[in-house]
C-alpha cells in the first residue's frame, strides 16, 4: 500500500511517498516559496539524486502538479500511474478537543478543522488547502487527518485548564492544547520497543528539542502534561518564541506605546534564542557564538537548557517518577552536549551517560550506562511515518 503524507505550510509543502508493506520512502521532496518569487520544488527519488523544478508556483495546487508529475516521471519518478496512491495522511495541527485520534477526512471533517481554525490561524487554513488540492489531484483517494493535538487529549482536567474564570473555557475552549503530538506519540512508542518493555508499564519524558521545542510526560503510554499550551508559544524558549513569561509583561509593554500585534510578533518572532543572544535563531550559530565568548550568546542557550530541566524535574512530579528521558528532533536528535547540559542537572534520578554512545548521531539507541537508573535515550523522530501508519490503520 502507496501512502502519499503531506504536511502543509502557509508558503510550503513537504511530502514523503512511502510503500506501508515494508515501511520505506520511495521519495520526499520540499516545494518552498508557494505564491513568493524564486519558488522551488526539490524532489529526492530513494537512491537517486534530488532533482530541482525552479517555476513560478502561485497555488498549494500549483506545488502538488508539480511533485505528482515528478512522481511519475520516467526518469525521476518512482511509480508508473497516479492511480498507484492508495491513500494520503495529512498533517494536520489543531484539533482542538474535536479531535482525539486520526479520522478519515469527508466534509464533516474538513467543517470542523474549519471552525478550529481561529486556535490555529497560521496552520490550519494551510492544512485546508492542502487537503482540496489533493481533493482535486486525486479524486476518490482516501484521506486522513493526523492532528498534532490529538495525542495530548488525554491529559487530566487539572493539567488543560488554566486558571482563568471557568466561563473562558466554556465559551472560548481556552485551554491547554499542545502540540508536536505526532512526534511524541512516535518515539515514545520507539523508546518501549528499544528498552524491551509494554508501552503501557512506563513512565517516559519525551523531549522534542528543536527551533520550536516541547516537553510531554507519558505515563503508561498517555500524555498527562506537555509544555505548549493554548498556542505553541508557551512553554520553553525556542529560537524566536519566548515560552512562559509573566503575562503581565504584555499590558505593560502596551502601556508603554506597544500595540498587542508588536507584542505578539516580538513573542513569536524576536524573542527565545534570537532575542537573548542578538545572534540568531538557530542554535548552531549561537552556540559557535557562546564557544567564542559572546556572553548573551552562552545566556540563551542557559536559559534553555534550564528550562529543559526545570520542565523534566515538574513532569517527574506529576507521574511520581520516571523510567526514561527521550531527545528527539533537530538540537535534541543531534546536540550530544546539549544532550549531556540537560542531564548534569538530573543526576537525582540516578542519570549516568555513556559518554561514547551520546556522540552518536542518526540512530536510535539507549545513551545512558546499563547501571543507569534512568534509561536515557535518542531517537530520531519520524512523524511522517507514525501519519502513513496511522492512514494504513484507517482506511488499509
Amino acid at each position: 500500500m502507496n501512502v502519499l503524507v503531506i504536511n502543509c505550510g502557509s508558503s510550503s509543502l513537504k511530502y514523503q511517498l512511502l510503500d506501508m508493506d515494508t515501511e520505506t520512502v520511495l521519495a520526499k521532496g520540499l516545494a518552498e516559496r508557494i505564491g513568493i518569487d524564486g519558488a522551488v520544488v526539490v524532489h529526492q527519488p530513494a537512491g537517486k539524486d534530488k532533482v530541482k523544478f525552479e517555476q513560478p508556483m502561485e497555488t498549494h495546487k500549483e506545488a502538488l502538479d508539480i511533485i505528482m508529475a515528478a512522481l511519475v516521471d520516467a526518469d525521476h519518478g518512482v511509480i508508473k500511474d497516479l492511480k498507484e496512491i492508495d491513500a494520503v495522511g495529512h498533517r494536520t495541527v489543531h484539533g482542538a478537543e474535536t479531535f482525539a485520534s486520526s479520522v478519515v477526512i469527508n466534509d464533516e471533517v474538513i467543517k470542523k478543522m474549519e471552525d478550529c481554525s481561529e486556535l490555529a490561524p497560521l496552520h490550519n487554513p494551510a492544512n485546508l488547502i492542502g487537503i482540496r488540492a489533493c481533493e482535486e489531484l486525486l479524486p476518490g483517494v482516501p484521506m486522513v487527518g493526523v492532528f498534532d493535538t490529538a495525542f495530548h487529549q488525554t491529559m487530566p482536567a487539572e493539567a488543560y485548564i488554566y486558571p482563568l474564570p471557568y466561563e473562558m473555557y466554556e465559551k472560548y475552549r481556552i485551554r491547554k492544547y499542545g502540540f508536536h503530538g505526532t512526534s511524541h506519540r512516535f518515539v515514545s512508542l520507539t523508546a518501549a520497543e528499544l528498552l524491551g518493555e509494554n508501552i503501557g508499564n512506563l513512565k517516559l519524558i519525551s523531549c522534542h528539542l528543536g527551533n520550536g521545542a516541547s516537553v510531554a510526560a507519558i505515563r503508561y503510554g498517555k500524555c498527562i502534561d506537555t509544555s505548549m499550551g493554548l498556542t505553541p508559544l508557551a512553554g520553553l524558549e525556542m529560537g524566536t518564541r519566548c515560552g512562559d513569561i509573566d503575562p503581565a509583561i504584555i499590558p505593560f509593554l502596551c502601556d508603554k506605546g506597544y500595540t498587542v500585534d508588536q507584542v505578539n510578533t516580538m513573542m513569536n518572532k524576536e524573542s527565545g534564542v534570537l532575542g537573548v543572544s542578538g545572534v540568531s535563531s538557530d542554535f548552531r550559530d549561537v552556540e559557535a557564538a557562546a564557544e567564542a565568548g559572546n556572553e548573551r550568546a552562552k545566556l540563551a542557550l542557559d536559559i534553555f537548557i534550564y528550562r529543559v530541566k526545570t520542565t523534566i524535574g515538574a513532569y517527574v512530579a506529576a507521574m511520581d517518577g520516571v523510567d526514561g528521558i527521550i531527545f528527539t528532533a533537530g538540537l535534541g536528535e543531534n546536540s550530544s552536549k546539549d544532550r549531556a547540559a540537560v542531564c548534569s542537572g538530573l543526576k537525582y534520578l540516578g542519570i549516568q551517560l555513556d559518554e561514547e554512545k551520546n556522540s552518536k548521531r542518526g540512530e536510535a539507541l539507549v545513551i545512558s550506562t546499563p547501571d543507569s537508573r534512568t534509561k536515557v535515550m535518542v531517537i530520531p523522530t519520524n512523524e511522517e511515518l507514525m501519519i502513513a501508519r496511522d492512514t494504513v490503520e484507517l482506511v488499509g
